[in-house]
């Protein structure tokens, strides 16, 4: 059967240890043998907010519009909005079949999408494994007939697989050399979304992100993702400011939020961005979560991240040396290591590993400061 086939070929694809880009690629023209489209997106998440931190665009697709659907997907009251989706029994909604066909009831597909590209039809689909959403995905038809209850069920049960492809990427690209930045990048969006003031060291940053040069190019989705939910938090009174934990192109991940700035009046639509390299209590649990490890295992990680040897991790779980042994092992063939040293190396991430073996200074911020061996650092 065609869909069993196409199920299988997605479960082997998210173990393939394919970067996110390529796996994501990779998966739409899998998936199109099973559930035709004329486009779709791929959109990585924080899976701690929900929030998009990239996209891989399929079909025509370009970001030449991002702003405009960050605008809609963030800033607009949507029924079908991503992480509205997410909330779903199984993660998926086709507009269509939305209410009895209430495709209009949702301003994004009605305003935007159906305007700018002529589509007729749209199913969203939540990424969930393990109980983390990794991201989200869109596709589009055009005058093929809407997604059927049928297709909507098939990508339900393939989003596991989908997901485990996608976090899997996530992991894969060691740290490079980073932009020679210390402390934090900031900049000011203003109400059109130009950057009315940035930080030294800010363009390096965005461009690590993907970016162009400030102010002649549009900003990376990620930080027009933050800003578009920092503006709709200042609309509902919302104390909460956005943020995302995200990867670079150098293999570095690093934290970035946004908080609108109010002027004395209470008005202001100004938002300031702020970049900055992660700390460990920030992405230990990203890394750890991404390896797909079970509750026990998880467990076991902890105390060794601590020092604890084999004979105490199994005092303190109550396990016997050798269960220890055992999980130790699978540990390792998750994390893609040989040893403990190689673990803890690997959940606190290459891009630490090497400036502390090269002995980095720690400069004014209170962080690394200036590059340190052969990977780089800030």
């Amino acid at each position: 059967m065609l869909a069993e086939r196409v199920r299988a070929q997605v479960d082997g694809l998210a173990a393939s240890g394919l970067d996110a880009d390529t796996f994501t690629a990779t998966a739409f023209d899998v998936l199109r043998r099973a559930v035709p489209f004329v486009a779709g997106c791929v959109g990585t998440a924080d899976p701690a907010t929900g929030l998009i931190t990239g996209t891989v665009k399929y079909g025509g697709l370009t970001d030449a519009t991002d702003d405009e659907w960050a605008h809609y997907e963030y800033e607009v009251e949507d029924p079908s909005s991503f992480l509205r989706v997410a909330r779903l029994p199984g993660g998926v909604l086709g507009l269509s079949a939305q209410d009895g066909g209430a495709v209009g009831r949702s301003p994004r597909f009605q305003d935007f999408m159906r305007p700018v590209w002529g589509f007729d039809d749209e199913v969203r689909l939540a990424l969930r494994a393990d109980d983390h959403t990794w991201g989200f995905m869109a596709l589009f038809r055009d005058g093929a007939g809407a997604f059927t209850g049928a297709d909507q069920a098939f990508l339900s049960g393939v989003a596991p697989s989908l997901a485990t492809g996608l976090r899997a990427g996530l992991l894969v690209t060691a740290a490079g050399r980073a932009p020679e930045v210390d402390g934090p990048a900031v900049l000011v969006v203003d109400a059109s979304g130009d950057v009315a003031s940035a930080s030294l060291g800010a363009e390096a940053r965005v461009a690590d992100l993907g970016g162009g040069p400030l102010g002649r190019t549009p900003l990376p989705m990620a930080l027009l993702t933050l800003v578009r939910a920092a503006r709709r938090a200042t609309t509902d009174g919302r104390p909460a400011v956005p943020r995302m934990r995200l990867r670079t192109l150098s293999g570095h991940w690093v934290v970035a939020h946004a908080s609108p700035l109010v002027a004395r009046d209470g008005g202001g639509t100004d938002v300031v961005v702020t970049i900055e390299e992660a700390r460990p209590p920030e992405i230990v649990p990203l890394v750890v979560a991404a390896f797909g490890l079970t509750p026990r295992e998880r467990d076991v990680v902890g105390l060794v991240l601590q020092g604890v040897d084999t004979t105490a991790i199994g005092r303190a779980l109550h396990l016997s040396a050798y269960t220890v042994q055992d999980h130790l092992k699978s540990i390792f063939t998750k994390a893609g290591v040989r040893s403990r040293r190689e673990l803890t190396a690997r959940v606190f991430y290459d891009q630490y590993a090497p400036r502390l073996a090269a002995g980095a200074d720690v400069g004014p911020s209170g962080w690394f400061a200036g590059a340190a061996g052969p990977a780089g650092g800030h």
